[in-house]
């Protein structure tokens, strides 16, 4: 599986924006099908050994030794309201938010690759307060895709707060423009949002990047520039319908939008995403989740727009 895996992964880092997903599919029962982002996918393993740890959050089924580390791993099905299941026998071992965790789940699959237009949000709010980010089909069958942001959050509670130094900054730095915020995970939308806000900075949430294209093309459809109104973009790479690859290269295509700045905020591999944000053009890449250098990015942008 490992060796597989990994050519999968490869496969899936070229087709990186082509407004293409690539997931890892999974079961936690005998009915559902389930996907996770192949990026933040490192090795799936067979459940090993597993200690219990004193003061851990119930969801957390014990630690285990990998390859030199010692990770929590979730018990995933808990996590999403289910009760545990004593034939969950694999570990999916992922990076999110710079930390390193397993989610036991009962079999993994196969990885596939996905048009991200056939990624859609969640129905009927299904998402707010849920434990999905958005769904797809493949060979008929339903894929649900589970936010993990929430999950972790579940878990280990709140980021750090906004440090008092960078809260006096921003209010001191304050801007009418707003920032237009585009992130499917409810929980990344509020971290963004409380941050912004500590700062004296208004915004504007969606859900994706087409929603976030379409806000941007009627602003610009006005008769004032988009710059004079918005501050800066903060977008999400990984999102149903359009990714924020595709929603930073179409920004630039625009001859209305191309000045706009552009800040990718992502979970994502902070190597890979280096590249990317060269190759589609954005202006800065920031790894979730840092309040501080969340705010530091927006204050830096402050800075270069009240020199200007």
């Amino acid at each position: 599986m490992a060796t597989g895996l990994l050519e999968s992964i490869d496969r899936s880092t070229q087709l990186a924006g082509h407004n293409r997903l690539g997931l890892l599919l999974f079961r936690l029962d005998d009915r559902q099908i389930f996907g996770i982002n192949v990026f933040k996918v490192q090795e799936v393993i067979p459940c090993p050994k597993l200690s219990w740890m004193p003061a851990s959050h119930d969801l957390v089924r014990g630690v285990a030794e990998i390859r030199g580390r010692m990770i929590p791993v979730i018990d995933l099905r808990r996590a999403i309201g289910e009760s545990s299941d004593e034939r969950a026998a694999h570990v999916i071992v992922t990076e999110y938010n710079r930390s390193i965790q397993g989610f036991l789940v009962r079999a993994v699959e196969r990885i596939i690759h996905v048009n991200v237009e056939n990624v859609l949000p969640p129905p009927g709010g299904a998402g707010e307060g849920g434990y999905l980010t958005a769904i797809t089909h493949h060979n008929n069958e339903l894929v649900e895709i589970i936010d993990v942001e929430k999950v972790l959050a579940d878990v280990v509670g709140e980021p750090p707060a906004l440090s008092q130094s960078l809260v006096d900054q921003g209010m001191r730095a304050s801007t009418r423009r707003r920032v237009l915020v585009a992130d499917d995970s409810r929980v990344a939308r509020n971290q963004i949002e409380k941050t912004l806000n500590q700062l004296g900075v208004e915004c504007t949430l969606v859900n994706d990047g087409r929603e976030a294209l379409r806000y941007l093309q009627a602003l610009a459809a006005k008769d004032t520039p988009v710059t004079d109104t918005l501050l800066m973009v903060i977008s999400d790479v990984e999102m149903p319908d359009m990714d924020g690859y595709t929603l930073t290269t179409e920004i630039r295509r625009d001859p209305r939008l191309k000045d706009l700045y552009v800040m990718l905020h992502t979970s994502l591999s902070g190597v890979f995403n280096n590249t990317m944000v060269q190759k589609v053009g954005a202006n800065r890449f920031i790894a979730k989740f840092s309040a501080n250098e969340l705010a530091g990015g927006v204050l830096d942008r402050l800075s270069i727009v009240a020199s200007g």
